[in-house]
């Protein structure tokens, strides 16, 4: 146990011992008051620490990404989705199974016709998760997960509203009427399946309504004879295990950010790892043919970097390229990507950016400077432009193999210079010449 942690088991233990302390004891009113001030004063800063502990963990963008699917990177969005998929799949394939076995219990407490009905309801309820189950589709579109999930929680809300209507209309007794009553236990078990999916807080609200007010709906219609009071303690509990559920659901999602942020990310820069920025690539690359956008990829190659590994060590090289990285990302939009595609060279994926706003990135790059080499010889690197309009690629890996082309000819030619459109080369001075 670290000196924290210990710091804050001994705050509570000291709030704990002065509520006892004043509870035991019989003080004047007004020293009364002045304790209870001073308590809550205390709890009040150990929960500020307590939270501000728990909050130091998460960035600002990392916390909205917990209450708003917007704010989500594309491969967290991908990654996400793909997970709700699969999880929505095995949920529906899992009560396809168990939902008609059900029917058993229904024939032996309830009397005809009223388990018939019921029967049909759970073949018809179990026929609708089998197909959603076994439905195709992208699982890394977002619009697909939803309604997927949409549909899983439609079907047992439609099942609970028709199965009271039926069973409203007779009167039973015995297990029949303990049965009858466990039908009622149903939107419950559907709000505590939300912590299944890592769902945003917005996502989570979203979800829990139409069960929320299918409740609010059976209670209005009197489908189950119950009398108010026992209804709205029956709502008022489906909204606490709501709350709980997304809050579950959010501590998947938040656990999942991090994995996420600790596979897609380069230990040494801090920039896109190689398998990463394929999956970035083809994401965007998908994005941009169907939106007929512009994608632009810059490779990029240090200049003689293995001498500066050969004649000042590892240790310099590793300096060389966080430092290069850091003026690249300092120079780089909110929207551009920068992954490193192994050893000293790096991909920037340059989203709806034609060639010649490329350029412009690129040369802004290269005015800001890549940093010094151990010797005191600034830092330089050779790019290759490729456009994804202008090039007809059918797909990312032909974009970047031209783009890799390029910026062989650009070392070619002289090093530290950037070459966009074969054959022509692109100096310093006619950069500056077309941007300015």
């Amino acid at each position: 146990m670290d000196k924290a942690q210990v710091s804050e088991r001994r705050k509570f233990a000291g709030i704990l011992l002065h509520l006892k302390y004043s509870y035991s004891t019989g003080k004047a009113e007004r020293n009364g008051m002045a304790k209870t001030t001073g308590i809550m004063e205390a709890a009040k800063e150990y929960l500020m620490h307590a939270v501000g502990r728990i909050l130091d963990d998460m960035s600002t963008s990392e916390l909205r990404c917990l209450f708003m699917p917007s704010k989500h990177p594309p491969m967290l969005t991908s990654r996400r989705m793909t997970l709700i998929s699969s999880r929505v799949r095995m949920v529906a394939a899992l009560f396809a199974i168990l939902t008609p076995l059900w029917t058993v219990i229904d024939l032996l407490v309830f009397a005809w016709p009223i388990w018939p009905q019921l029967a049909f309801m759970r073949v018809t309820a179990s026929v609708a998760f089998a197909i959603l189950a076994l439905s195709g589709g992208d699982k890394t579109k977002a619009s697909n997960a939803y309604r997927e999930l949409g549909v899983l929680f439609a079907i047992p809300i439609i099942f609970f509203v028709t199965s009271h209507s039926v069973l409203a209309h007779y009167q039973m007794q015995g297990a029949a009427e303990a049965i009858a009553t466990g039908y009622a236990f149903l939107p419950f078990v559907m709000v505590a399946g939300l912590s299944v999916f890592p769902l945003t807080a917005v996502e989570g609200i979203i979800y829990s309504l139409p069960i929320v007010a299918a409740e609010i709906g059976v209670a209005l219609a009197g489908a189950d004879g119950l009398d108010w009071s026992s209804h709205l303690g029956a709502v008022w509990l489906l909204l606490l295990i709501a709350a709980v559920s997304t809050m579950a659901g959010m501590s998947q999602l938040g656990f999942m950010m991090a994995l996420v942020r600790q596979a897609s990310r380069d230990a040494l820069t801090g920039s896109f790892t190689r398998a990463s920025g394929e999956e970035l690539l083809e994401i965007q690359f998908d994005i941009s043919r169907r939106s007929d956008t512009p994608l632009a990829i810059a490779f990029v190659d240090l200049d003689d970097f293995k001498s500066v590994n050969d004649v000042h060590g590892h240790e310099a090289g590793d300096a060389v390229l966080s430092n290069a990285v850091q003026a690249m990302r300092n120079a780089l939009r909110s929207s551009d990507i920068l992954a490193r595609w192994g050893g000293e060279e790096f991909i920037l994926i340059l989203t709806n950016t034609n060639r010649h706003e490329a350029i412009v990135v690129v040369e802004r790059i290269r005015a800001g400077g890549l940093g010094l080499r151990p010797d005191g010889k600034p830092v330089t690197a050779s790019f290759g432009i490729a456009v994804s309009l202008a090039e007809r690629t059918e797909n990312w890996h032909d974009l970047v193999e031209i783009a890799d082309k390029r910026m062989y000819a650009a070392k070619q030619s002289g090093k530290d210079r950037l070459v966009a459109d074969t054959p022509e080369t692109f100096s310093a001075e006619t950069i500056r010449q077309q941007t300015s």
